[in-house]
């Protein structure tokens, strides 16, 4: 993994990224159409495949939630309004991907947003972040504070069962002092997906649904809290308390450029190149990495491989004295 450096990154203003914040309408189609469309096959052969088969099943829900991921990948283009031009067509789409992903636009498009104006804030954290703690932190809370930290870090339950949860539950409650369209999406969203699993349930039976539905929600909602993770909580990620916070640093020096293969990158729609992205959100998915191609001050940001961002899941807390995320066992070393 690179090394970020000791001093700030030297950037030239954001303006410059504002060439590559256009929406171009065929590339925004040919991305919807190598996404939505082959996960909707996909899933309707899984269906098609379960009284023959359930390995079959199994096996091709590893594209399906591949082209689920990339799709969850336009649903969070619309939120940024840098798929389509128009912001009430971006709403629109965005409504009924989230369909698809079973989570309500407003509420998500305001915790992320937020998780966008304050990432890497160490005083303004937990509203669309995956939760961490500091050291002193984490040894100031209670013992059963303690337990329950450790057990959603664990991988099984963070990337496992946090997937399920995440999907079935998490979404399905407004966020806490939102406003009354927030509700209003959120419980719209709710019924319509309640309607969508009854009429397949109705036509297919509720055990042929669960059985194919669960790898999905397993598989694509363990990758994309996997991606979320590794794009901030890395070895040499940055955080700050907010008087010293620059939203440029966090940017450039706590988003990583998570390098993957080129099958990888299609799948996850580009997002790799988070710190473009955090840097300036409009740019649509398509055009991340030419800008992380033709700009120098992406050239020394932190680059986490894949094996890498496997090793970050041993990462626990963030060390606010050596400024780095630290292992259980690194943690019980810290003075």
């Amino acid at each position: 993994m690179s090394m970020v450096l000791d001093r700030p990154v030297e950037v030239t203003p954001r303006a410059d990224l504002e060439q590559y914040a256009r929406t171009d309408f065929r590339r925004s189609l040919r991305s919807l159409a190598t996404s939505v469309v082959p996960f909707l096959a996909l899933w309707t052969l899984m269906f098609l495949a379960y009284p023959e088969s359930y390995w079959l099943v199994l096996l091709l829900a590893v594209p399906a939630a591949g082209f689920l991921v990339r799709t969850y990948i336009m649903f969070h283009d619309c939120v940024h309004g840098s798929l389509l031009v128009s912001k009430r067509a971006n709403t629109w789409l965005g409504t009924a991907l989230g369909l698809l992903v079973f989570t309500p636009f407003a509420r998500w498009r305001y915790e992320h947003l937020m998780h966008h104006a304050t990432a890497g804030d160490l005083d303004r954290r937990f509203i669309g972040d995956v939760p961490m703690l500091t050291v002193a932190e984490y040894r100031a809370k209670p013992w059963y504070s303690r337990l329950g930290y450790r057990l959603y870090r664990n991988p099984f339950i963070m990337f496992g069962l946090g997937s399920i949860y995440s999907t079935v539950i998490m979404q399905r409650l407004p966020a806490t002092g939102s406003r009354k369209p927030m509700h209003r999406n959120v419980w719209m969203t709710n019924l319509a997906v309640v309607v969508m699993i009854a009429a397949f349930c109705v036509l297919l039976g509720w055990q042929t649904f669960v059985l194919v539905e669960l790898p999905l929600v397993i598989l694509a909602g363990g990758c994309g809290i996997w991606l979320f993770y590794v794009q901030h909580q890395f070895d040499d990620t940055y955080w700050e308390r907010t008087p010293d916070w620059d939203y440029t640093d966090a940017a450039l020096r706590g988003s990583s450029h998570l390098a993957l293969t080129r099958v990888l990158q299609f799948f996850s729609g580009n997002i790799g190149f988070h710190h473009v992205h955090h840097l300036n959100p409009k740019i649509p998915n398509y055009n991340l990495q030419r800008a992380h191609e033709e700009q120098p001050m992406f050239r020394s940001v932190p680059s986490v491989s894949v094996f890498d961002g496997l090793r970050a899941t041993q990462l626990k807390l963030w060390d606010e004295h050596a400024r780095r995320m630290v292992t259980w066992q690194q943690a019980r070393a810290a003075v």
